[in-house]
């Protein structure tokens, strides 16, 4: 694949370091070792490989990457491995695609509360769709889910929301059978959406009463109990945005979307176009315009590298998680349980399928492996500068 023009990492590289000391005192350490991470990442400062080609006796250096899970260059890798652990877990049944948004003044609040507002966000969706398809009047089931947090939209502005993967079906509550949704539907979005928004807005509640949403700014006067409860009953008669999808044609393009979407980024370096005098110009989807159109925006270098780090998640913050029957402590027994009920085969995993082993380093001139000559130790990173009091998390 060959290399972008533009990278994410050649602005930080460019701007950061003056943005940074500019910007001293109001940057989390984790927004500080993101930009280190990817600044530095597939650079002599990492280190790296001396390589050559035993067919055509090219030789390069391939410099190693940060692993960063908010590093561009370093997602690929991380998708296809988790790609080859979820896909035996793929069941033959419709899939369908389930989108909760938080509403503008509750995703305001989390700009200083992310780990309380996405576990919120989490639950709460996890909770919404287990129920109604328990419901007997809906599907009666027990579901399986899959749910990846996003927390940006296309212009690189704050918009927390959880993509949803779910079978078209589940468990009978006594696991007798497999109980499958109507053709083409999944469940009603509309009660969807009002549970997630009772729900939400209960926890929310909850969690301002235990003292544990953090209020600063022009938010700080929330701090009093009857302003909070003030300001959020509005969001109690107002329509929370649930998105329901048409369902994937079959498990490959479950796979193919996931591909694309569980290790996703702020945004990626083949939507960056320029960086000049002006600042960063990127493409970009308006998504309010009639068939979606795409456009480019031009943002300050400085503005470009803040709405990035907006999206930071906490340190051990888990983005993809899964509910239901595909919770980690019963997924194994409950797999297995539905492929007996579907009259399917346990699939081969693939560690029992005795393929050969790719080579690590590819020649990019003739194809063939390459070996291993010396190996480069890396420079001593450059340590994060400690955080300042009242910078966020």
């Amino acid at each position: 694949m060959e290399r972008p023009d533009l990278e994410v990492a050649d602005i930080f590289r460019a701007h950061g370091p003056a943005w940074r000391h500019a910007q001293r005192g109001h940057l989390s350490l984790g927004q500080l070792k993101v930009m280190s991470a990817i600044e530095q990442c597939r650079s002599a400062a990492l280190g790296g490989h001396a390589l050559r080609c035993d067919a055509c006796e090219h030789v390069d250096i391939a410099y190693n990457s940060c692993r960063n899970r908010h590093c561009p260059k370093c997602q690929a890798n991380a998708a296809r491995r988790w790609l080859e652990a979820r896909r035996n877990e793929l069941l033959p049944v419709e899939y369908y695609h389930v989108v909760f948004t938080l509403p503008a003044p509750v995703a305001a609040l989390a700009w200083y509360n992310k780990a309380l507002m996405y576990r919120l966000l989490f639950e709460t969706a996890a909770q919404t769709l287990c129920t109604i398809a328990a419901d007997p009047k809906h599907l009666g089931a027990r579901i399986g889910a899959t749910l990846v947090l996003h927390t940006w939209g296309s212009a690189l502005t704050h918009h927390p929301h959880v993509h949803g993967i779910v079978p078209g079906g589940g468990l009978a509550p006594d696991g007798t059978r497999w109980i499958a949704c109507r053709r083409g539907f999944f469940l009603p979005v509309r009660v969807l959406s009002r549970l997630f928004r009772r729900r939400f807005l209960d926890a929310l509640a909850a969690a301002h009463r235990a003292g544990q949403i953090r209020l600063f700014g022009e938010y700080a006067a929330l701090a009093e109990p009857n302003a909070f409860a003030r300001s959020m009953a509005p969001l109690r008669h107002c329509e929370w945005v649930v998105y329901a999808k048409r369902p994937f044609a079959g498990p490959e393009a479950v796979l193919a979307y996931l591909s694309r979407y569980t290790h996703r980024v702020a945004i990626s370096n083949r939507r960056l176009v320029s960086m000049d005098e002006r600042g960063v110009t990127f493409r970009w989807k308006d998504y309010r315009a009639k068939d979606a159109m795409h456009k480019t925006m031009t943002l300050d270098a400085g503005e470009f590298m803040r709405r990035f780090l907006l999206h930071v998640l906490p340190t051990g913050f888990h983005r993809i998680r899964h509910y239901g029957i595909f919770a980690n402590a019963g997924r194994k027994a409950n797999l297995a349980l539905a492929r007996a009920l579907l009259h399917v085969p346990t699939p081969v995993a693939a560690a029992q399928i005795a393929e050969p082993i790719a080579p690590t380093f590819i020649c990019r001139h003739c194809g063939a492996p390459m070996a291993i000559t010396a190996i480069f130790l890396p420079i001593h990173p450059i340590p994060a500068p400690p955080r300042h009091q009242g910078a966020p998390p």
